[in-house]
């Protein structure tokens, strides 16, 4: 007869990664509101603020999706080093 550990996974917490990738992308559109073009600006000025906060918000998902993927391949090695 086998004896195992039965385990009951805990709740993984608060994803503190996560929240603070919110608090950039809040701080990207402030900052992007606070810059308010000026007459004599470029006419490119809208479009460069515009992509830049976009860009910023996008690398900030990007980032986000490359921890949660991490976290999930950490969790598979872990069950697979518990099972051996």
């Amino acid at each position: 007869m086998r004896h195992e550990t039965v385990t009951i996974p805990d709740g993984n917490g608060i994803d503190w990664k996560g929240i603070g990738y919110l608090f950039s992308i809040a701080g990207v559109l402030l900052l992007g509101a606070e810059g308010q073009p000026k007459p004599d600006d470029p006419w490119w000025y809208w479009p460069a603020l515009i992509g830049g906060c976009v860009a910023s918000i996008i690398g900030f998902g990007l980032r986000y999706m490359a921890h949660l993927k991490e976290r999930k391949e950490m969790a598979r090695t872990r069950r697979e080093a518990e099972t051996r």
